[in-house]
C-alpha cells in the first residue's frame, strides 16, 4: 500500500491516482487525482510517499533499450516513480518504474581477472612503438567504458560461468543447410556462449548468416566482428548479394564509420513475395532433416570407394610386378570382414599342417569343406594374396551398391528440390518479417546516431566493426543482444574482450587447427592459465576458460578443395571427421616437386625452389595460367614471398601463409624454402607447424604443388613428411618432379646429384683453394674449347691495380683505397693475342650478403664499370652456370668488333 501526504496532510483515502513530473523549471511536483476528475499539483518536495527509498551507484536501463547508464542516485517513491541523478550529470529526471530498470553492477572490474587485462593494455601502451601507441591507447580506452553489466558475455568469460538459454522455436535457413549447420545455429541459441569451429571451406559464412536471420526473426541486434577485416566484410558481401545489406551499419574506425553514413543503403521500397507460413517452412525443414545425413552419408562413400580403389591399384601393382599366383574365390562367397578373418587365420597357420581342429575351424567359420588349397605354405600364399583382391573387390562392390541405395533415396525424397525450396521460403518469410518491423530510414549521421541509438539500432540491427573499434562504434553503455567474433583462432584476448563486453550472448566461430595469433610478449602473470594473453588466441582461452560447458559444433561439411587435397588435411589434422562435398572427376589435383642437395638457403630464401619451379612450370607448358580463380605462391618466409615477385608470372598472388589465412586459390605453390644443412631445429619447427601446413595446402581449390628440399624434413617426421608420402601414394607419376635444376654449385655441397659426378672428378684443386672457383675454372675450360673461343684465354686472382691505372681521374678515394689493398679479380678472360681484357668473372659465395664485403663488391663493379670492362658475377646458389657463362662470352666476343664501343656489364 501507498499512502500519499501533502503539506502533512493524508491524501490517501481522497485520492484515486497520483503521479509524478518535472514542473519545468528544474524540480518535479506530484500531482494528486481524484474522483471527481480534478487534479492538484504540488512541489515533490511538499509531499511525503510512503514508502520512499533510495539507492546508490545503480546502473538504469530504459525496457526495450541497449543502453545501460550509471546511476548517483535514484529516489524511488511508492515503487512507482523514480527521480534519477545520472553520474555524468547534475541534473535529475522521472521515471515510470515500468518503463526502466535499474541493476546493481557488476564488481567484475575490480576482481583480478579484469585487472590483468586492464594491466595488459596498459602495459601495450607503455611497451608500443610510436606507430602503434595511439592504438593500443585507444584498446585501453575502450577497455575503461566497458559498462559493468552482470548479464554480458564478458562478465560470463571473467567468472568462467556460462548461462543457458530458453528454447528459442522455429528456425528458417534462408542461406541453405547441411547437418552440421542445422545443429551449429540450434546450438547457438541454446547458451549464452556457443562456439563454432570450421575448418576450411565447411560454410563458415553462411552458417553466420543463418544465425542472422535467426536473431533478425527475434528481434535481436548483433554486432559481427573480427581482427580481419575481410572475415567481417565477407559476411557483408554475402547480405549484400541477398538484398540484405540495408540492415548492415558498416562501423569500426572513424573512416568507416563516416563513410557509411555519407552512402547508407536504402530499405527497398517494394514489397517483398508474399510470404509463406512458418508452419509452411517448419514442415519443409522436417522432411529436410530425415535427408541430411544420407547426404553425407553419400559423400563419405565416395571418399570411401575413391580410397579402396587407389589400395587395389597399388595391390595389383604389386602383385604383378612379383608374378604373384593368385587363388579365384569368388566361390566361397566371402564377405570383406570374413576374408580379413580368414586371412588372419592363414596367418596364425603359418607353415603347419592342417590338424583336425583347423579343418573344424574351417568349416565352422568360413564355410571351407575342402581343405586341399590349404594344405602347404606356398598353396597358403596363394589363397591370402587372392584374399586380399578378394577382400578390395567386395569391399568396393558394397559399398557401391550402399552408396547406389542413399542415392536413391535422396532422388526419391527430392532432397534436392527441398533443400531449394527451404532456402526460398526461408528467405521469402524472413524479407516480409523484416518489411513489416524495421522501421523507414531516419536521418542518422554520424555525430548524432549514437543519441538515438535505440532507434538507430532498430533500423540497422546489424553492426560490422572491427574488435579494436566495436566499443567506439556503439553508444556509451550500449549493450547488444549479441555478438559473433569470426576467425577467433586469430584473435588476441586484447582487444577480442572488448566485443564481449557489450554483448549479452556471445558465438566464437574459428578453427583451433588454422594459424594463431602471434601475440606480444609482455611476461605478466595472468590469474587462471587460460586468460593469459601471451599464450592463447581468444578462441583458445575461452575454450580453456569454459571447460566443456560451451556448446562446441564442428563444421564437417567441406565444399571448396578437391577431395584428394582435403582429404590430407583430413586425415593429418581433423580426424577423418570432415566430409569433403567436392567430386573427384579424375584431376591431377597434386603435384610434388623435390629440389637438388645442397644448401641452397640465404635468409629466409631459396632461389633453387623457385628456378625449379619455373622449370617444372615451362615444361608443362603453365606459364600462362587460363584459371578463373586465380594461383598462389605462398612460403613460410616474407623474403621468400618477396623474393618470388621477382621471378614468378606476374599472375601469381605471392605471399607469406599467415597472410593468406582466409584467402584461396584455383592452384597454390607451397614453397618450404629450408634446406637441412645447419637448419636450427626451431626453424624446421616453425615451418613444420601443423597449423601452419594446415593453412597452406587448404588454400587450394583444384591444385596444390609443394616445393621441397629432398629428405629436409624426413627426419622431423612431421606434418611435411607426411605431406611429402600423401603426394607421393596418391599423385601420378607425371606430377612427381625430382630435381629439375641442377646447378654446378651443387658440387661444393656434401651431398650432390649423381650427374654432377663427371665434372666433379675433373675439378683441378691447383685451380683454386676453393671449390666454388675450381668449379667455374674447369667449366671456363670446357666453353673455352669450343672453336668460337679458341682465341680466348683466363687467368686467376688478379690483382684490380694490374687491371686498371690507378692514374685513372674518374676512380674516387675509396676505389683507389681498395685497388691499393691488394683487392683482385677471381677470373680475367683476355684475347690470346694482344692480351686485350675482355670481362671479369666473380664467384660469390655466402660472405658476400654480409654487408662489409657487399660494399666491397659494390665498390669493384664501379672500378670495372668506370673502365669499360664487363662483369659477370656467379652467386653459388644460382643454377643455370653453363649457359650464363656461354651468354656472357657470347656478348663480350661480339662487341669488340666495335671498339669505340661502351661495354655494359652483365
Amino acid at each position: 500500500m501507498v499512502s500519499i501526504s501533502v503539506r502533512g496532510i493524508d491524501k490517501t483515502r481522497q485520492i484515486n491516482d497520483w503521479t509524478i513530473k518535472s514542473d519545468g523549471s528544474g524540480g518535479f511536483s506530484l500531482t494528486c487525482h481524484f474522483p471527481s476528475g480534478k487534479s492538484f499539483p504540488s512541489p515533490l518536495g511538499d509531499c511525503e510517499v510512503v514508502p520512499t527509498r533510495e539507492v546508490k551507484g545503480q546502473l538504469l536501463r530504459k525496457k526495450g533499450s541497449s543502453v545501460v547508464s550509471a546511476v548517483e542516485k535514484a529516489v524511488i517513491y511508492g515503487e512507482k516513480y523514480a527521480v534519477v541523478q545520472y553520474s555524468s550529470s547534475a541534473a535529475s529526471y522521472v521515471f515510470k518504474m515500468d518503463s526502466i530498470e535499474l541493476v546493481t553492477p557488476t564488481d567484475m572490474k575490480d576482481e583480478s581477472t579484469f585487472r590483468y587485462f586492464h594491466s595488459v593494455a596498459t602495459a601495450r601502451v607503455d611497451h608500443a612503438a610510436s606507430t602503434d601507441k595511439e592504438i593500443a591507447q585507444n584498446v585501453l580506452r575502450q577497455l575503461d567504458a566497458l559498462p559493468p553489466c552482470a548479464d554480458t558475455a564478458l562478465h560470463a568469460y571473467c567468472k568462467g560461468h556460462n548461462g543457458r538459454q530458453e528454447q528459442a522455436g522455429n528456425f528458417i535457413f534462408p542461406f541453405g543447410i547441411n547437418e552440421s549447420q542445422l545443429a551449429a545455429v540450434e546450438r547457438a541459441f541454446a547458451s549464452q556462449i556457443s562456439l563454432i569451429e570450421g575448418p576450411p571451406g565447411t560454410g563458415k559464412t553462411q552458417t553466420i548468416l543463418n544465425i542472422i536471420a535467426n536473431l533478425l526473426l527475434r528481434g535481436k541486434n548483433v554486432a559481427v566482428v573480427s581482427n580481419n577485416n575481410a572475415a567481417v566484410g565477407n559476411v557483408c558481401e554475402k547480405l549484400g548479394k541477398s538484398g540484405l545489406d540495408y540492415l548492415v551499419a558498416t562501423l569500426g574506425s572513424k573512416s568507416n564509420r563516416e563513410a557509411f553514413f555519407a552512402n547508407p543503403a536504402p530499405k527497398p521500397s517494394a514489397e517483398p513475395d508474399a510470404a509463406p507460413s512458418m508452419e509452411r517452412i517448419q514442415g519443409v525443414l522436417q522432411q529436410l532433416k530425415r535427408y541430411l545425413h544420407t547426404r553425407n552419408a553419400v559423400a563419405q562413400l565416395q571418399i570411401e570407394i575413391a580410397e579402396l580403389e587407389v589400395e587395389r591399384r597399388y595391390l595389383l601393382q604389386w602383385q604383378q610386378e612379383n608374378a604373384v599366383q593368385v587363388l579365384a574365390l569368388d566361390k566361397y562367397k566371402l564377405s570383406p570382414q570374413k576374408s580379413a578373418d580368414l586371412m588372419a587365420y592363414l596367418t596364425h597357420l603359418a607353415g603347419r599342417h592342417v590338424r583336425l581342429k583347423d579343418r573344424i575351424e574351417l568349416l565352422f567359420n568360413f564355410r571351407i569343406v575342402r581343405t586341399k588349397p590349404f594344405d602347404n605354405w606356398e598353396k597358403r600364399k596363394s589363397v591370402f594374396y587372392g584374399l586380399q583382391l578378394h577382400y578390395y573387390d567386395k569391399a568396393l562392390l558394397e559399398r557401391k551398391t550402399l552408396l547406389a541405395a542413399h542415392q536413391e533415396t535422396l532422388r526419391l525424397g527430392n532432397y534436392q528440390a527441398l533443400l531449394d525450396e527451404l532456402t526460398s521460403v526461408s528467405m521469402n518469410y524472413l524479407k516480409q518479417h523484416l518489411h513489416q518491423h524495421v522501421p523507414d530510414s531516419e536521418p542518422f549521421d554520424a555525430k548524432s546516431y549514437k543519441r538515438q541509438f535505440d532507434g538507430f539500432v532498430k533500423r540497422y540491427p546489424i553492426i560490422s566493426s572491427s574488435t579494436h573499434s566495436i566499443v567506439n562504434s556503439l553508444a556509451s553503455g550500449a549493450l547488444l543482444d549479441y555478438v559473433i567474433i569470426d576467425e577467433a583462432s586469430q584473435q588476441d584476448i586484447i582487444p577480442g574482450i572488448l566485443a564481449l563486453g557489450c554483448a549479452k550472448n556471445l558465438i566464437i566461430v574459428g578453427d583451433r587447427k588454422q594459424l594463431a595469433h602471434i601475440p606480444a610478449q609482455l611476461g605478466l602473470p595472468a590469474p587462471k592459465d587460460f586468460y593469459d594473453c601471451d599464450k592463447y588466441s581468444l578462441l583458445d582461452s575461452c575454450i580453456g576458460v569454459f571447460d566443456g560447458s560451451i556448446p562446441v559444433t564442428l563444421l564437417k561439411e567441406h565444399y571448396r578443395c578437391h577431395p584428394r587435397i582435403i582429404q590430407f588435411c583430413n586425415q593429418q589434422f581433423y580426424d577423418n571427421q570432415l566430409v569433403p562435398m567436392t567430386q573427384d572427376l579424375g584431376e591431377k589435383p597434386l603435384s610434388l616437386l623435390v629440389t637438388a642437395k645442397g644448401n641452397h638457403t640465404r635468409k629466409n630464401t631459396n632461389l633453387r625452389e623457385l628456378d625449379s619451379l619455373l622449370a617444372m612450370l615451362e615444361g608443362e607448358g603453365e606459364c600462362a595460367w587460363t584459371g578463373e580463380d586465380g594461383r598462389g605462391f605462398i612460403a613460410p618466409f616474407r623474403a621468400q614471398a618477396t623474393l618470388s615477385g621477382t621471378l614468378l608470372p606476374a599472375d601469381f598472388v605471392k605471399d607469406t601463409v599467415h597472410k593468406f589465412q582466409g584467402r584461396e586459390c584455383d592452384e597454390i605453390v607451397f614453397s618450404t624454402v629450408l634446406d637441412k644443412k645447419r637448419v636450427p631445429q626451431e626453424r624446421l619447427d616453425f615451418v613444420d607447424d601443423p597449423r601452419m601446413v594446415n593453412v597452406a595446402v587448404s588454400r587450394a581449390r583444384n591444385r596444390f604443388t609443394l616445393v621441397t628440399g629432398d629428405d629436409v624434413f624426413t627426419a622431423n617426421n612431421g606434418h611435411i613428411a607426411a605431406l611429402v608420402r600423401y603426394i607421393e601414394y596418391y599423385a601420378e607419376q607425371g606430377q612427381l618432379h625430382r630435381a629439375p635444376v641442377i646447378s654446378a654449385f651443387d658440387l661444393l655441397y656434401k651431398e650432390y646429384d649423381q650427374s654432377l659426378e663427371r665434372l666433379n672428378a675433373r675439378l683441378r684443386p691447383n685451380d683454386s683453394s676453393f671449390k666454388s672457383e675450381q668449379i667455374v675454372a674447369q667449366l671456363l675450360r670446357e666453353t673455352l674449347a669450343q672453336d668460337a673461343y679458341r682465341s680466348v684465354m683466363f687467368h686467376t686472382q688478379i690483382e684490380l691495380i694490374q687491371l686498371v691505372s690507378v692514374a685513372n681521374e674518374v676512380l674516387t678515394a675509396q676505389e683507389l683505397a681498395l685497388m691499393k689493398n691488394k683487392a683482385s679479380c677471381d677470373f680475367v678472360l683476355y684475347f690470346k693475342v694482344g692480351k686485350k681484357p675482355l670481362g671479369v668473372i666473380e664467384v660469390d659465395g655466402g660472405s658476400h650478403d654480409e654487408p662489409e664485403q657487399a660494399e666491397r663488391d659494390a665498390l669493384k663493379n664501379s672500378i670495372l664499370q668506370k673502365c669499360n670492362i664487363p662483369l659477370l658475377r656467379l652467386r653459388t646458389i644460382e643454377s643455370h652456370i653453363e649457359e650464363k657463362l656461354a651468354a656472357a662470352l657470347a656478348q663480350w666476343t661480339s662487341s669488340v668488333h666495335d671498339e669505340n664501343r661502351e661495354l655494359s656489364p652483365v
